[in-house]
């Protein structure tokens, strides 16, 4: 293993959610970091502030396809994965891209991992437990998943993955690390995304009406990017690769409870309206995190309200900054009729 404390990084999906903030941290520490996206949900914005940065560079391309030359140059001693969309909408709208994305782009940086001898991290998801019988989730819970389902391609695909990260680990081929992410939250989410805090958040603050998927009972667990971020550095600096670790928060609310508090924080009147719940769609979800409080020291520090008003400050920037759209053309009309129009 190379010295720690000259670490070479590649952060694949650096330029998403939370990559981009894991580069930003990494940075911080001293390392240097290479990002590697295709932009298919990452934003190259997410980075623009680094691009100065002589330790940091942005290499466009997609891990499912062969690793561009410039990334397999590097001396890497460290490789995080996080390439592939995380949110439903996103990754059901190809769902063969994200399931290849799991596998193949899993098997390509391995090998990278493997020619280079660096330490290796997957970035799995909750979504391995499927809308789980067993409530919390402990790493030991094997899941309840639908095979065939609209989800399968990301559930199925991070399962396969992991699969495949532990066979290398089980040949001697990588050292490697598994974590299981649960929602995770904060500022540079999309506001396209589909998932629960950035839809609430963004519809809050525009006064649009608020979508509920079923009952809004059903249940999540949040945590504020921040926290992951730590969560992921920690695990990669640790002697843990007997298996997965879950980070995320453990305290769950419901999605009303949730919506009430982002109304009450952003003084919003939107009204609630239901939709039917989205097919597999998890009723209960809640890390058990006594593994990485044991053997990584880490648990979330960050308090919902103050995460939520973080990120309610961000989106409303990005409302105010965004564009807005040209108000229709008038049709011409004849002269006579101008000031009827213009009192309109």
């Amino acid at each position: 293993m190379n010295d720690e404390k000259a670490k070479t990084v590649l952060v694949a999906g650096g330029a998403g959610f939370i990559g981009s903030h894991l580069v930003e941290a990494l940075l911080a520490e001293g390392a240097t970091v290479v990002c590697l996206d295709s932009y298919l949900t990452g934003l190259a914005r997410n980075l623009r502030h680094l691009e100065r940065e002589s330790r940091f560079d942005l290499v466009e391309g997609d891990v499912i396809d062969a690793l561009p030359a410039r990334v397999g140059r590097v001396p890497f001693t460290h490789i995080y994965n996080l390439a592939c969309a995380a949110s439903p909408p996103r990754y059901q709208a190809d769902p063969e891209h994200t399931l290849l994305t799991n596998v193949l782009g899993t098997r390509n940086l391995l090998r990278l991992a493997e020619e280079k001898e660096a330490r290796f991290l997957l970035a799995s998801t909750s979504e391995v437990y499927g809308d789980p019988e067993m409530h919390p989730q402990p790493e030991t819970y094997r899941g309840r998943v639908s095979c065939t389902g609209p989800r399968a391609c990301y559930d199925e695909g991070k399962r396969a993955a992991e699969a495949l990260v532990f066979d290398y680990q089980r040949m001697g081929r990588a050292d490697i690390r598994v974590a299981r992410l649960f929602n995770t939250y904060g500022p540079r989410m999309r506001p396209d995304d589909g998932r629960v805090v950035s839809n609430v958040v963004r519809q809050a603050l525009a006064g649009d009406d608020i979508t509920i998927y079923g009952d809004g009972s059903q249940t999540r667990s949040f945590c504020y990017v921040d926290d992951m971020v730590a969560g992921l550095m920690r695990l990669m600096d640790s002697d843990v690769a007997d298996g997965p670790v879950n980070l995320g928060n453990p305290g769950e609310l419901t999605v009303v409870d949730l919506i009430d508090r982002v109304l009450r924080l952003t003084g919003s009147r939107s009204r609630i309206v239901y939709r039917p719940l989205p097919t597999d769609d998890p009723h209960r979800r809640r890390p058990d995190i006594g593994r990485a409080r044991a053997l990584l020291g880490w648990e979330p520090k960050i308090e919902l309200e103050q995460g939520l008003e973080a990120t309610a400050a961000w989106f409303a920037e990005e409302q105010r900054r965004a564009p807005r759209p040209s108000p229709p053309a008038k049709p011409a009309v004849p002269s006579s009729d101008v000031v009827a129009v213009a009192a309109e």
